[in-house]
């Protein structure tokens, strides 16, 4: 088991037609990120969901990526991304 009080569980739900090129840029930044295909709920159309544990310091620089790799939609009441931002009780890894 490592320290856990600086790791950090980013969930980020993005509409299909960002995620691709959101989790490259991701990976090429050297994060690690898990797609799940998720649909409904927060975005109401097709969407991938990322799971990605991350070092509390690296947290803005995963935000920062997002936004710049996620146009913001020309329809204000439409979101292409939301995102959370959760403290990890426990890391472990086998």
């Amino acid at each position: 088991m490592t320290n856990s009080d600086s790791m950090k569980l980013i969930i980020i739900v993005v509409i299909d037609t960002e995620s691709d090129s959101l989790i490259k840029a991701l990976l090429n930044e050297g994060f690690r990120v898990t797609r799940i295909a998720s649909t409904g709920g927060f975005l109401r159309r097709g969407s991938s969901t990322l799971l990605m544990g991350v070092e509390a310091g690296k947290v803005e620089r995963a935000m920062q990526m997002v936004r710049e790799h996620c146009a913001p939609s020309i329809d204000p009441s439409l979101k292409k991304v939301t995102i959370f931002v959760l403290k990890v009780d426990k890391f472990e890894q086998l």
